[in-house]
């Protein structure tokens, strides 16, 4: 029946040990039925004929029988049969365990395909890839007893795709950049860096318990995370930065360094620079002469492009400005096509801080005011308790419809002195909306809905978003105070004096919603994976200082989630109904609770951050602000007695981490998972992901005949739908969600204003990208978590 043409054209099979033997074509079928067994509704005999007939030569070698396998079941992914993907990464897992093998020199077996983990560790510990830490945390014993742990079966929960992004980006290779490290093994080493700092008598348990939480995939880390966990390498572990820039040529030029060096260890950097004077203000005294923010943002441009992360990328950051500053029009249009190009940075990402003042003129079309930043300080006089000089950007509306920003923003209107451009609100808007729909930016970032549920508000201002717009916590400047000559022991050295400021880090890993909540296991999850993020904080080594103060002051972390769309089609929610707001309330309350539970466990054992004294965990505010406590609003799974002992918890015990949840984009993470990216709907049934000589179908996940009519596709989803989604999930995450919006290119312009303003009235604190059918926007890798 398989005596094709092909088979008697092909005589020799070479193996890799300069072996050879006969072509065999039942061999191939055979292979099949292994890679196929758990999927009997494939046809195995169309994918022996198409292997077969991509042999053509008399002599082949063994890894291009294998490749003919991946590429013949690559071929037959469709809608209707998606889970030739599976059969495809199976085929990949036989080329990745026989090139570890070679190289490892050792033999793999079907039944036992990896080989000594210890010998592995040791051998990469030698020539540099791995950590020595490593083998210093961990005695033999218990790397062999790690080693023992390993699952090979997790393997196969991984498709194509998933499983080809984890090699390429991940997996450890040596010099030669051959295999080494195997998918388990990356976990199990991410594992054991994570958790080599704990107490000797519970390291190893701690390593398998991180290990099962990511091995199951119920959960992945962060790319930085993930790739640099355990290795000998330039990078970091902590996803991105938030840097907050001093009206000085010192501070901007020392943020452009700081910038420049966390970019190089493959950081996403947002830069705030609400503070910089604007164009035509005075300097020193001389009028007319300050150039404004956007030649430093064009700097900062350069420095994204000339700095790459780690040598693969150029590097990435996003800008914000306020609303009110006397730059705004010009900040609007950097990255548009036409126009001056010296007011240009189209390698830059950027976004505005919007105060609720502003959307209320946009909807009564009334005049917005612009103001320098120096100015306003220069002749409004206000002050903090320390006597250190305020700007508008220093305040916020503690309430809806009142508060302190507004009062100050009418004081800065009624005083003649100021200097200012006045024009329509809505002319604003419109050029935001402009930008948006060509270039997908600017970021939305909601001021005063972000600094109203910071649990750390009495420690600080929060004036901006980061790269992806999920995280939001305490920012300021760092100055440099001054600079003098120093001789000691003969030796003359320049001594820079500087006050650190709040330079945030975040932190990150996601849980897998469609494993981990179909499983039930988010109460052991959870506290895992809060451990892991906490104890990324003592491990990471941060170049930027002011940033290490920082991540240690508040211990922040960013608890996400990934697979929203997946987990709502498994569970037969439609994303536009009552029922998937209401599911999505109750699923992040459950998930938020878990996670101050463990953080509050953690400061049990651990001890409490720096600035828990005076925050919202301490003094119970946090949790009346979102009713937790106040019997007014009962979720499904937490009672408000649980609510109220965990108060009284935290209030007794404390809090290990300053900010606790984050919902990142995860676009490679959620890929090497296996499911839909963060909390953004599936973008077709089935995509392509395009590869220099093919490209490879990629189904939605589990996709069948009764889960395709829960994947309603991006663009023809009633975007309000998402909003509502995304509102009841912020009042459970205390930092932010990177929302994006998904809109036509014909859209009215009325329609598009009302996404913005439905967004703000429901008390979202951001939001991200707008993807347009004719639009592609690039992803921030590093918060892909």
């Amino acid at each position: 029946m398989y005596s094709t043409n092909t088979a008697h054209t092909v005589q020799t099979v070479l193996k890799p040990n300069n072996r050879s033997l006969a072509f065999d074509a039942n061999r191939i079928r055979v292979y099949g039925e292994r890679i196929m067994e758990d999927y009997p509704h494939l046809e195995i005999e169309r994918w022996h004929r198409s292997v077969l007939t991509k042999l053509r030569s008399s002599s082949v070698q063994a890894a291009e029988i294998t490749q003919a396998g991946i590429m013949s079941a690559l071929e037959l992914v469709s809608r209707e049969e998606p889970d030739w993907k599976f059969v495809a990464a199976r085929s990949l897992l036989t080329k990745l365990y026989k090139e570890a093998a070679v190289h490892r020199n050792y033999k793999a077996y079907p039944d036992k395909p990896y080989g000594d983990f210890y010998k592995l560790i040791k051998r990469l510990v030698e020539i540099g890839v791995y950590r020595q830490e490593l083998l210093d945390a961990y005695t033999p014993e218990e790397i062999r007893d790690l080693g023992a742990a390993i699952e090979p079966v997790c393997d196969e929960l991984f498709d194509y795709i998933g499983l080809l992004t984890l090699r390429e980006r991940y997996l450890a290779t040596d010099f030669d950049t051959r295999t080494m490290e195997l998918p388990q093994e990356r976990y199990m080493v991410i594992a054991m860096y994570l958790m080599h700092q704990e107490p000797a008598e519970r390291r190893v348990e701690l390593a398998k318990e991180a290990y099962w939480a990511m091995s199951n995939l119920y959960m992945t880390a962060a790319t930085p995370t993930m790739a640099n966990a355990g290795k000998k390498v330039a990078g970091q572990l902590s996803s991105c930065f938030i840097d907050t820039i001093d009206d000085s040529l010192e501070g901007i030029f020392d943020s452009n360094t700081d910038v420049a060096r966390l970019s190089k260890m493959g950081g996403g950097i947002g830069v705030y620079l609400g503070k910089v004077r604007a164009r035509g203000s005075d300097i020193r005294g001389h009028k007319n002469t300050s150039s404004g923010v956007i030649p430093w943002i064009r700097q900062l441009n350069n420095t994204a492009v000339s700095v790459d992360q780690l040598g693969t990328r150029k590097g990435a950051i996003a800008v914000y400005l306020d609303v009110y500053h006397k730059d705004i029009l010009s900040f609007l249009d950097l990255k548009l096509n036409n126009g001056d190009e010296r007011m240009r940075a189209h390698d830059i990402f950027h976004g505005i801080s919007i105060p609720d003042l502003f959307m209320e003129a946009v909807e009564k079309r009334e005049d917005w005011h612009l103001f320098c930043p120096h100015e306003i300080k220069k002749v409004m006089g206000w002050t903090d308790a320390n006597g250190r000089p305020l700007g508008l950007e220093d305040f916020y509306d503690e309430k809806f419809g009142e508060g302190t920003f507004r009062e100050k923003y009418a004081e800065a209107v009624a005083n003649i002195q100021l200097s200012r451009i006045t024009l329509p609100a809505i002319d604003i808007m419109k050029r935001v909306l402009k930008s948006q729909l060509e270039t997908g930016t600017p970021y939305m970032f909601y001021k005063d809905a972000a600094n109203r549920a910071n649990p750390n508000k009495g420690h600080g201002m929060i004036y901006s978003s980061n790269l992806c717009t999920e995280i939001f916590q305490n920012m300021s400047a760092t100055v440099v105070e001054h600079e003098e000559l120093v001789t000691k022991d003969g030796q003359t050295r320049i001594v820079i004096t500087k006050t650190p400021g709040d330079f945030v880090v975040c932190n990150l890993n996601s849980i897998h919603l469609a494993r981990a909540v179909r499983a039930d296991v988010l109460d052991r999850l959870v506290p895992i994976q809060v451990r892991m993020l906490d104890n990324v904080i003592d491990i990471n080594n941060i170049e930027v200082l002011q940033a290490q103060h920082t991540n240690r002051r508040y211990r922040a972390i960013g608890l996400g989630t990934f697979g929203l769309h997946h987990l709502l089609a498994l569970e037969g929610i439609a994303w536009e109904s009552d029922k998937a707001v209401t599911f999505n309330d109750n699923l992040y309350e459950r998930i938020n609770f878990l996670a101050i539970r463990s953080s509050m466990e953690l400061a049990k054992e651990k001890g409490t951050y720096e600035l828990f004294p005076g925050s919202e965990w301490e003094n119970g505010g946090y949790f009346e602000d979102r009713e937790y406590t106040t019997g007014t609003r009962v979720g499904e799974f937490i009672t408000t007695e649980q609510w109220q002992q965990l108060a009284a918890d935290v209030r007794e015990n404390g809090m290990r981490n300053g900010w606790l949840m984050a919902v990142a984009p995860n676009g490679s993470t959620s890929i090497i998972a296996g499911s839909t990216a963060s909390i953004d709907p599936v973008y077709e049934l089935l995509s392509y992901e395009e590869k220099t000589t093919y490209k490879i179908a990629n189904p939605a996940p589990d996709l069948s005949d009764k889960t395709m009519w829960f994947y309603k596709t991006a663009f023809r989803l009633d975007q309000h739908a998402s909003i509502r989604m995304a509102a009841a999930r912020q009042r459970h995450i205390d930092q932010g969600q990177s929302f994006n919006l998904y809109v036509r290119p014909d859209i009215r312009a009325v329609e598009f204003l009302e996404l913005h303003l439905h967004a703000w009235r429901d008390g979202m604190k951001s939001t991200y990208y707008v993807r347009s059918q004719a639009l592609t926007v690039e992803e921030c890798e590093s918060c892909s978590s």
